[in-house]
């Protein structure tokens, strides 16, 4: 237990460089609280003890304002960055060190009692405000963009963004290292573009071959 407390608390300094001292981070940091009360939620659920479960995650939502469903499973080293408005369904699956900001919400698209929340792989990394639903796969080492909604699979080592998230670029395993809201190209301007620079190339030779035949 104290080794896990550690760890966590590790990888805390790893991915928020706002992070001063383990004293700041034991008492200021509502994601990690979130990651915390889980662990014994999840262990209640296991257990059959449902109602204690759901009502220490409930404690947990309003203390934090994350909340995260008792039979969800999450690995090690999960970090989410602020925390306020994360929501992690009942059959959400999260692998070793992810990374997830927040508004982030792994939801469900049906009411049937089956695997309905997605999967998202190691090294995953999940921008802020994004939606991801259904029992989806987000590969290991994928990056999802801000605001972006997921529906379909993303593959391994790609950046998605948009509504719905399109892939923009994909890497090798750890050439993808942050995800820069900010950098983030989008794949439907993009797409507009070349259609347009088709079109005017297109018309550019046509003016050329006008041009030809009026000088005879």
């Amino acid at each position: 237990m104290i080794a896990r407390v550690r760890e966590d608390i590790r990888t805390v300094f790893l991915k928020d460089p706002a992070a001063r001292s383990v004293l700041e981070v034991l008492t200021c940091y509502p994601g990690l609280h979130s990651v915390w009360a889980h662990r014994i939620s999840h262990r209640l659920w296991l257990w059959k003890l449902r109602l204690f479960a759901r009502l220490v995650s409930h404690l947990a939502r309003f203390l934090t304002g994350v909340e995260i469903h008792p039979g969800a499973t999450i690995g090690r080293r999960f970090f989410i960055d602020h925390g306020i408005g994360v929501v992690i369904g009942e059959t959400a699956e999260i692998g070793d060190d992810v990374l997830m900001y927040q508004g982030v919400v792994l939801g469900g698209t049906t009411v049937e009692k089956v695997k309905r929340h997605p999967t998202v792989r190691n090294d995953a990394v999940i921008g802020a405000g994004a939606i991801v639903l259904g029992p989806i796969v987000v590969g290991e080492g994928a990056r999802v963009g801000a605001g972006s909604v997921v529906v379909r699979d993303v593959e391994p080592h790609t950046v998605v963004v948009g509504i719905p998230a399109r892939a923009t670029g994909t890497g090798k395993a750890g050439e993808i290292k942050t995800l820069e809201h900010g950098n983030l190209p989008d794949p439907v301007a993009n797409a507009i573009q070349a259609a347009l620079d088709e079109m005017d190339r297109r018309l550019k030779a046509q003016r050329d071959e006008l041009e030809r035949r009026l000088n005879r």
